[in-house]
């Protein structure tokens, strides 16, 4: 049952009423899973904890749609779709007590990403609580609700910074019937070739991710779809794999344990880049996005341009966490930003210092 009441709504609204008229920002934050990511927002700021608005309001298991409060545990909806055998087919990461607001806002996803598709294409409506402490309500709760520009995707990754989400509407889908997993021993570049040679053919791959000279394909669908794309494909199966694939995307997996002195990097490139020779280097959505350990913020943002990627500065960084955006872009966020946070306090700074 949602907690997300009238009063509670008010009382909301009525902060960012005081917030607005004492210039003070609010930096939404709940768990705080992701405090680690983007830009700082400084120290003058109050913290709206969006906890209070939370619960699952309605859920309909035949229609594949769930509505939910953002203060939701991520936790708890996961829970509430196992239930019919449904889950969040972008498999965004915990990081600890995420809740859902904070996993749109993030725009994360895990490795099944690449087969799925992203957060935004599965939010099928949000409700908003903006900068002028109107509640603004955007698409809908059904797969065809489609007019006019969507604001709700442009939710996905805009980490808070066009104010609070209250509700989200996602689109689920039904747990595979079978996963397997499979193991093969390639170097880096042979990796690449071959996922994306494999990703040409009709088979149920779900995920991939190379390592150490190792690659992991995870196989997900019906069970003679994953028999027959296994005998094609070969390797070595990988028994009792789900916390590999949870490990890569909590990033509890041993290459993520680097140190304070030198930079996580994210990086998106198109997937048949070769090997980029920046460091120690996991790559995953078939080398669309990749991993690297690097202090030298120049040479590997000089180096993703050069492929036509861009480079998110992930952990442990004092600079300029996102890549920079075009002058058109820029132009765009800016007129976002000010049309939905006029005063400028929703996460001040946290994308990009202008806005």
């Amino acid at each position: 049952m949602a907690v997300g009441s009238n009063g509670v709504l008010r009382s909301l609204q009525e902060r960012v009423r005081s917030a607005v008229a004492a210039g003070t920002p609010l930096v939404i934050r709940a768990g705080g899973t992701k405090n680690f990511y983007g830009n700082a927002t400084g120290t003058k700021c109050d913290v709206l904890d969006p906890r209070v608005y939370r619960g699952v309001k309605d859920y309909e298991p035949t229609e594949l749609v769930i509505t939910a409060c953002s203060g939701t545990a991520l936790a708890e909806v996961e829970a509430t779709l196992a239930q019919h055998n449904q889950m969040l087919a972008f498999e965004p990461p915990h990081f600890g007590a995420a809740t859902l607001g904070g996993a749109i806002a993030s725009g994360l996803a895990g490795p099944r990403r690449m087969a799925a598709g992203s957060i935004r294409d599965f939010v099928l409506g949000t409700t908003l609580l903006d900068g002028r402490a109107n509640v603004l309500t955007f698409g809908g709760n059904v797969m065809k609700n489609v007019a006019g520009y969507d604001v709700s995707r442009a939710l996905g990754g805009s980490l808070g910074t066009l104010g609070l989400i209250l509700e989200v509407s996602l689109k689920v889908m039904p747990r595979p019937a079978m996963e397997q997993t499979l193991r093969f021993e390639l170097p880096e570049a042979d990796a690449i070739r071959c996922t994306n040679e494999w990703a040409g053919q009709p088979w149920p791959i779900s995920a991939t991710a190379w390592c150490d000279g190792r690659l992991s394909v995870r196989l997900s669908g019906a069970a003679a779809g994953v028999r027959a794309a296994q005998a094609k494909l070969g390797g070595n199966v990988v028994t009792d794999a789900e916390p590999f694939w949870i490990a890569l995307r909590e990033q509890t997996h041993g290459f993520f344990n680097g140190t304070e002195n030198t930079t996580l990097w994210r990086l998106s490139v198109p997937p048949t880049a070769m090997p980029l020779d920046l460091g120690a280097t996991l790559l995953e959505w078939r080398g669309a996005q990749r991993w690297i350990w690097s202090s030298n913020s120049t040479e590997v943002r000089a180096k993703i341009q050069a492929v036509g990627g861009h480079a998110t500065a992930f952990r442990h960084h004092r600079g300029d966490v996102f890549h920079p955006l075009a002058p058109a872009l820029s132009r765009i966020h800016l007129r976002l930003k000010k049309e939905f946070d006029p005063a400028g306090i929703f996460n001040p700074g946290r994308m990009y210092p202008n806005f």
